[in-house]
């Protein structure tokens, strides 16, 4: 009797892989903030999670408030079950400017599932320094499902995690769902004009000519 009852509790490999990777969804949803990268009048450069009250010097937002905006737009549209999936564990592909097969390939693969997922981009060395701060490497193509990172590109690794945050398998976006252009990782913002009577701020640091993602690997 107490042997049977063991047996009826032992998980399958799959159903434990599976339900390793949601819990691994959940914790790593409950530490997802939004980062700002900070460039000072001297120089200096400093990463935060909370949005400058004071701008002072370039500030720059990575996965930042207003892609967050533009997704939650993108959702509204989405049936109901899908919404809140894609809400609680929203899907960002990270590629590299220009030519990239991987790339390629992961976009296919989630429109081919129907993932409502938003596209940020390697243009410049300061998108990749970002997608190194977000992730912990420079892999192109990158997938992030709420705050759970993939690096490279592992179709059977990918499929376990959509898997068990719970999208369908099969695509339910509607026929006029629009997938939103790739966006550069790292917002730039201008910083707002000198105060009357204040010291001039010196210009910031010239962004490297585009195409330069220097160390992505794909």
């Amino acid at each position: 009797m107490f042997r049977a009852s063991l047996d009826a509790m032992t998980l399958t490999a799959p159903a434990l892989r599976s339900v390793l990777v949601a819990a691994t969804l959940l914790l790593a949803a409950a530490a997802s903030q939004a980062q700002y990268k900070v460039i000072g009048p001297d120089g200096k450069v400093t990463y935060t999670d909370r949005a400058p009250t004071t701008p002072e010097g370039k500030v720059s937002g990575i996965g930042a408030k207003a892609p967050a905006q533009a997704a939650q737009a993108a959702q509204a549209d989405l049936p109901f079950d899908l919404r809140q999936v894609a809400t609680k564990y929203p899907v960002t592909l990270y590629t590299v400017a220009g030519a990239c097969e991987p790339c390629a390939s992961a976009r296919q693969l989630l429109k081919q599932r129907g993932i409502p997922y938003a596209e940020r981009q390697v243009v410049t060395d300061e998108d990749s320094e970002a997608l190194e701060k977000l992730s912990g490497g420079r892999e192109a193509p990158t997938l992030t499902i709420g705050s759970q990172t993939l690096r490279g590109l592992a179709a059977e690794v990918w499929v376990s995690y959509l898997d068990a945050a719970g999208y369908p398998r099969e695509s339910r976006l509607p026929t006029s769902y629009q997938y939103r252009a790739a966006t550069p990782i790292v917002d730039r913002r201008e910083p707002a004009p000198p105060q009357a009577g204040a010291a001039p701020l010196p210009a910031p640091p010239q962004a490297p000519p585009t195409g330069t993602a220097g160390g992505i690997r794909f």
